[in-house]
């Protein structure tokens, strides 16, 4: 769980420790409510500032009563929210082009 005092707005950076307990910063790209739960979509910084052709990856986070960061509890959860993320990105995608 990642501590969070109240909720970081999109475009705001957190840190965290990886697996090899090195500091990696992170970056909110959205929220999204899925079943009345609430979620966090989020990259690794480094991931959008290296020039590279391959696509980011996008990690989500369910947020507690506290708004504390919270991972995920299965796979079908995570298919869920990731699912839904997308299903709202071809959403606002479509909205854009309309204008």
């Amino acid at each position: 769980m990642l501590q969070n005092e109240g909720k970081l707005d999109i475009g705001s950076t957190f840190k965290v420790l990886d697996e090899n307990n090195q500091e990696q910063e992170m970056k909110v790209v959205g929220y999204l409510t899925v079943e009345q739960m609430e979620y966090v979509a989020v990259i690794f910084l480094e991931d959008i500032q290296e020039d590279s052709e391959e696509d980011i990856g996008i990690f989500f986070f369910r947020l507690d009563e506290d708004k504390n960061f919270v991972m995920m509890e299965s796979d079908e959860e995570f298919e869920n929210v990731s699912a839904a993320y997308i299903k709202l990105e071809k959403n606002n995608f479509a909205k854009k082009k309309k204008r």
